[in-house]
C-alpha cells in the first residue's frame, strides 16, 4: 500500500491521505476536507480509481469536499456508526460557524471492529475511538501496520473534547485501545506529522492518562 499526503488543507491545515493499492491504481480518500480542485488534479495525475471516500470523523475542516468528489467519482461515502449526528447537522459539525453549513449523509456506517475491503489487496479493521466525536474511527490496515487516527491521536496530543458531543471519558478509553496496537504501527494523524504508537505511548502525556482530560 501507498500512502499519499497531497493535501494539507482549509484554515485548519488538515491532513487529507489517500491509501491506494500499487498493483491496481484502486484508493480511498481519508478526511476531504477542502480544496477540491487540487483533490481532483491529483488523482486524476495519479490515475487513481477512487473506490470510496472514508472519515475519521465529521468535523467540518474533514469534510468540505466530500459531496463534490462523491458526485464526480460516484465514491460512497463510508464513516463511523453514531457519527450522522455531526456530519447531517451544521452546528455540530461545526460548519455553521465557518464558511458555510455543510449538511453530508453517509453512504454507509462501520461498526467497531468490522473489516472494510476496499478490493482483494486492500483492507482496513474499523476501530472506533469516541470521544473527539461520538461516531469517531481510525483505520487500521494491520498488514500493512499503518493507523489513519483522525483526531483522536496527534504527534504529542489528542483532539479537543469541548466541541460539541465530545467527551473526555470516551476519548481516554479510545487511546486506551490504540496502545493496543503493535509499537511500530504508523500513525498518520488527520494534522500535524505523521508518528508511530510506541513514540506516542512514551511521550504522549494524554496516553498515561486514566481520568479525564481537561
Amino acid at each position: 500500500m501507498k500512502v499519499k499526503v497531497e493535501i494539507v488543507g482549509g484554515e485548519m491545515m488538515q491532513n487529507c491521505y489517500f491509501a491506494i493499492d500499487e498493483q491496481t491504481n484502486d484508493a480511498i480518500v481519508i478526511d476531504a476536507g477542502d480544496d477540491f480542485d487540487r483533490l481532483v488534479n491529483f488523482i486524476d495525475k495519479e490515475k487513481l480509481n477512487i473506490k470510496y471516500i472514508v472519515l475519521t470523523h465529521g468535523h467540518y475542516d474533514h469534510i468540505g469536499a466530500c459531496k463534490k468528489l462523491r458526485e464526480k467519482y460516484n465514491a460512497p461515502i463510508v464513516a463511523g456508526v453514531g457519527e450522522e449526528i455531526l456530519l447531517e447537522n451544521p452546528e455540530n459539525n461545526l460548519s455553521r460557524f465557518r464558511k458555510e453549513d455543510i449538511e453530508l449523509v453517509a453512504d454507509r456506517f462501520l461498526e467497531d471492529g468490522e473489516i472494510f475491503k476496499i478490493n482483494d489487496n486492500l483492507s482496513f479493521k474499523t476501530i472506533k475511538t469516541s470521544g473527539h466525536t461520538p461516531g469517531g474511527i481510525c483505520l487500521y490496515f494491520e498488514k500493512e501496520n499503518v493507523l489513519f487516527s483522525g483526531d483522536t491521536l496527534f504527534c504529542g496530543s489528542v483532539g479537543r473534547t469541548d466541541f460539541p458531543y465530545g467527551d473526555s471519558k470516551e476519548l481516554i478509553k479510545s487511546l486506551n485501545k490504540l496502545k493496543e496496537l503493535p509499537d511500530e504501527t504508523v500513525v498518520y494523524c488527520g494534522h500535524g506529522d505523521k508518528t508511530t504508537i510506541g513514540v506516542e505511548k512514551t511521550t504522549n502525556p494524554y496516553m498515561f492518562m486514566r481520568t479525564n482530560i481537561r
